[in-house]
């Protein structure tokens, strides 16, 4: 997949593209299904996805709690994984924001990327002030020339489809309706880092990652699948993982602490995707080491049969 990030300055190879516009976060069943219909629509183009980072939100309101389901980089790789040849990930900045509804259509779209054709959702919003609709884009399709498809919502158990609707599911524990939403587990993907090493001191060595940015699931022990993604252990394993503040120990930091089963190795610096299968327990202080320990030789064996069910 090529990613393309400058709208002024798009090599004639990385023109004509039909594509999926929107945030993508998550790349749930709604953006697949959007994507998809881009591929449909101009099956001899390079199938594209039009996104921006920063995300806007965060753009408009930095200051405001995290809200993203994945980085740039995990929504990369997953658009990667549904066949996207070309992502056009434009730096969202005060210049964009600026642009009218029809200055994007014209600026962006048609002059600056080319593309051949573009599908965006029913409840799409652009330009200045998100003064602009699908069914303007539509119109400036035809005055400009380029094709416009408007997807439908898709909905899953009566709810709309929704990077909100998936975020409240893993704020209420409940990563497999998330999951069912989405189409695929949850991942939280970062480089492992260093820690205070007491699980190692517990017979629990877990790899730490950072969540920094991403929207906080609900807390607590969940079993996991993790895959390594780099390094001499690459590969897919089972787990256990902690995710929260370490009530245990008085720290308040949110992180995600995974001990993988059956593994032996070291992997500081290597990236890893942890998968929330089922939340377990939610966060706890427990009265001493030894109780802590029995917990989490109780928490490891539901996660094991957990996992071996799948």
């Amino acid at each position: 997949m090529r990613i393309i990030s400058d709208h002024r300055q798009v090599e004639p190879s990385n023109r004509g593209a039909s594509a999926a516009i929107g945030n993508f976060d998550g790349v749930h069943l709604g953006h697949r299904s959007v994507i998809e219909l881009a591929g449909k629509a101009a099956p001899e183009a390079p199938l594209g996805v039009l996104t921006f980072e920063p995300h806007p939100r965060s753009f408009f309101a930095p200051d405001a709690p995290p809200f993203r389901l994945m980085s740039s980089a995990a929504r990369a790789s997953r658009l990667a994984k549904v066949g996207v040849e070309k992502l056009f990930e434009l730096p969202f900045n005060a210049e964009l924001a600026a642009l009218s509804p029809f200055e994007f259509a014209q600026g962006v779209l048609n002059d600056g990327l080319g593309l051949s054709h573009v599908v965006v959702g029913a409840d799409f919003c652009f330009g200045k002030g998100r003064l602009g609709t699908a069914q303007d884009l539509a119109h400036f399709g035809e005055v400009l020339g380029f094709g416009v498809t408007i997807a439908s919502l898709m909905t899953h158990s009566t709810q709309t489809v929704s990077s909100t609707a998936i975020r409240q599911a893993l704020s209420d524990a409940r990563p497999r309706d998330a999951a069912a939403m989405l189409g695929h587990w949850h991942r939280i993907e970062a480089p492992v880092i260093s820690g205070a090493r007491r699980g190692r001191e517990l017979g629990y060595p877990t790899a730490n990652m950072s969540i920094d940015g991403l929207h906080p699931p609900a807390f607590g022990v969940y079993a996991v699948l993790v895959d390594v993604l780099d390094g001499p252990h690459t590969g897919s394993y089972h787990g256990v993982a902690s995710l929260g503040v370490r009530p245990m120990f008085g720290e308040n930091k949110p992180n995600i602490e995974t001990f993988i089963f059956d593994f032996n190795g070291d992997l500081y610096g290597t990236n890893l995707s942890v998968a929330l299968v089922e939340h377990l327990r939610g966060e706890a202080k427990f009265d001493g080491l030894d109780a802590l320990v029995t917990q989490m030789d109780a928490d490891s064996a539901r996660a094991r049969a957990i996992l071996a069910a799948l």
